[in-house]
């Protein structure tokens, strides 16, 4: 079973954005949501929808108001625009010298294992 979020109205609306209801909704009249259960309901030409976000649901809750009770949406400031700098030079990567070659290690010829520097073999005795 595949489990699909339903399409309404309400995806179409911009969040923080007032739209008037009888744009998006068109219908009996309704009240505010500020003014309470007890209101007397509005035309939906005098009253504003606006979609807000939620913290726990992507697709956010929508709210009517009334003119009195709309609230003030701010805007985030722009960002300023940052002036481009010349970038600085890179610099080179100091170089590195070649690693030293290495000389060929001493075997014992009785048993076939590296000898250490002072000549003699550390298995057998033999000296190299």
């Amino acid at each position: 079973m595949k489990v699909v979020a339903s399409s309404d109205w309400r995806d179409d609306l911009a969040f923080e954005t007032p739209t008037l209801v009888a744009e998006v909704s068109p219908g009996e009249p309704t009240r505010c949501s500020v003014c309470g259960g007890s209101s007397e309901p509005l035309p939906r030409t005098e009253l504003w929808a606006v979609k807000h976000r939620h913290p726990k649901q992507h697709g956010g809750f929508v709210r009517f108001y009334c003119q009195t009770h709309l609230p003030v949406i701010q805007r985030a400031p722009a960002a300023p625009a940052r002036p481009t700098a010349a970038k600085p030079a890179r610099r080179a990567a100091p170089r590195r010298s070649t690693p030293a070659e290495e000389r060929p290690r001493a075997l014992c010829p009785n048993c076939f294992v590296e000898v250490p520097p002072t000549g003699v073999c550390g298995m057998c005795g033999t000296e190299v």
